[in-house]
């Protein structure tokens, strides 16, 4: 079920930043619902924890304040990725929707119906880049 507990965030300015949010129940942070963040992520929470404890807090809160359930959050995240021709982006969404119940099908079928909207060779870009994750995150199960 879902917790809200308070956070308080301290920042570099000595002043404290107390934030209620929303936590999966499932992922007790960001990096728990990833495979493994990418380095340059992991390079970022390392140099620059207080931001991204509060990204990590406004994304939980973003998540949790309307009526969509994880699923459905998953492929709108994803389309906004695709929309946005962010070739990391859809990576990370991918293994994301992969986590809470997405269909490879379903995946595939977001770049799909962006194809009227962003054009042929955007969708295939978007395509090849949510294949090239479920290559991997596949090829991760068999070991």
């Amino acid at each position: 079920m879902l917790q809200a507990p308070l956070h308080s965030l301290q920042l570099s300015n000595d002043k404290t930043l107390a934030i209620l949010y929303p936590t999966f129940s499932k992922f007790s942070s960001l990096n728990d619902c990833m495979s493994k963040p990418p380095k340059r992520f992991q390079k970022f929470t390392k140099d620059y924890p207080e931001i991204a404890e509060a990204y990590e807090a406004l994304g939980n809160a973003v998540h949790q304040i309307g009526p969509l359930d994880n699923k459905t959050r998953a492929l709108v995240k994803l389309s906004i990725s695709v929309g946005g021709k962010m070739e990391g982006a859809v990576h990370s969404h991918v293994r994301k929707a992969l986590s809470v119940g997405v269909k490879p099908d379903e995946l595939r079928h977001v770049a799909l119906l962006a194809l009227p909207t962003i054009g042929l060779p955007s969708m295939m870009a978007a395509l090849s880049w949510i294949d090239e994750t479920l290559e991997k995150e596949s090829g991760k199960k068999k070991k």
